[in-house]
């Protein structure tokens, strides 16, 4: 029997746990972002609160790490 991997659920990330999930600083997000070189950060229901997509930062991270994302 094959078990199947379930993918991962996607959810919004939120500065701090970006933060903590990456190692970088506020300011080094910013600037890759601006760059075009970390995923874009999302406007959360038209507030001034912005969000990552879980499932854009994993992938960015397993990028990093050389793995296949």
């Amino acid at each position: 029997m094959t078990e199947q991997a379930t993918p991962p659920a996607r959810r919004i990330m939120r500065l701090p746990a970006v933060k903590a999930a990456t190692g970088l600083s506020r300011s080094t997000i910013y600037d890759l972002m601006k760059a075009g070189r970390f995923p874009k950060g999302h406007r959360i229901a038209g507030s001034n609160i912005t969000g990552w997509n879980s499932l854009e930062v994993e992938a960015w991270i397993a990028k990093q790490l050389g793995e296949v994302a």
